[in-house]
């Protein structure tokens, strides 16, 4: 937060007296602290059992891109939160809050001044309201994609070249090999199994683009669970996904790796979701057949006429 405003935004005791400067940071750093304590708390709870974490990843899907931290808080003070953004971000979208609506803790990036005068990234507490506590134009709905045109779209728009083989071994469905930079997919699969192997070989792929010395096994839980937001964001089915071994996997870890593992299925999944909607503008704007195209009308008399009488 920047200093200046901080000492602005001082807030008044019950008894109408103002903070001072220093009561008023202690009370700023108890509820950062509050929140931090919360955002761990959620993170724990997110790797309880399947339950928990499908539930989580749910909201993931469910969700507009937020930071890891924010997904977090937010679904630990109402899980059924869709769409977030302050009073400013909503007045700016032509929306106004409800009278009597209750906001949400949520972080929110900001600049602060130090000591030496110099400026540094950090954060500010606002409160954040769901689009369900908001009035105003009846927001655009999506239209379901039918899973063909997913997959498509997520081959022409895949990070690495793709191919279907005949030959991979038995109780592979899809692997991502990096000597060659490409995915290997078994044929003949149903489309939900080709869909939900190719969006975990493409988090791979993801995984080793960003340089930091990728090895499978280091991704393959973070792989397993952003395919399964994939194929929940485009409403597909996700009953043969289960998350028991990826929580037993990451036991003993504490809030911080398991937010770190949280950010890196957030990233993977939120990659996949721009290429693939990429793909769909790319096809809508290609020339297809009209669905309402005009048939052919019947030859009029006088030209029918006139042709006879050009034949004797």
């Amino acid at each position: 937060m920047i200093k200046n405003r901080e000492v602005e935004q001082q807030e008044s005791q019950p008894d109408g007296q103002r903070l001072s400067k220093e009561e008023y940071a202690a009370m700023k750093k108890a509820e950062r602290e509050d929140l931090w304590a919360r955002v761990d708390a959620q993170a724990q709870e997110v790797f309880r059992d399947d339950t928990a974490m499908k539930g989580f990843l749910d909201f993931m899907a469910r969700c507009t891109p937020q930071s890891t931290r924010n997904l977090l808080i937010l679904y630990d003070q109402n899980p059924e939160i869709t769409h977030p953004r302050t009073f400013e971000k909503w007045k700016e979208a032509g929306r106004s809050v409800r009278t009597g609506e209750t906001g949400y803790a949520f972080f929110a990036d900001s600049k602060y001044e130090r000591e030496d005068g110099t400026m540094a990234n950090g954060y500010e507490i606002l409160k954040a309201f769901d689009i369900s506590q908001t009035r105003g134009p009846q927001p655009y709905s999506a239209q379901p994609h039918l899973p063909e045109k997913v997959i498509s779209a997520m081959i022409e728009n895949s990070p690495v070249p793709l191919a279907f083989s005949d030959q991979l071994p038995q109780g592979v469905q899809a692997q991502y090999v990096p000597k060659q930079r490409t995915i290997y997919v078994r044929n003949g699969m149903d489309e939900m199994a080709t869909l939900c192997a190719i969006a975990r070989e493409q988090a791979h792929a993801s995984f080793d683009a960003v340089g930091t010395g990728y090895y499978r096994q280091a991704y393959a839980a973070q792989s397993y669970c952003a395919a399964y937001v994939v194929a929940q964001k485009f409403g597909l089915d996700t009953s043969g996904f289960k998350f028991d071994k990826v929580c037993q996997s990451c036991a003993g870890k504490d809030a911080q790796e398991l937010r770190a593992f949280l950010s890196d299925v957030k990233r993977a999944a939120y990659s996949i979701n721009r290429e693939v909607q990429r793909g769909f503008r790319e096809m809508e704007q290609a020339i297809q057949p009209d669905e309402f195209s005009v048939d052919k009308g019947k030859t009029p008399k006088a030209a029918k006429a006139e042709k006879q009488s050009e034949s004797r």
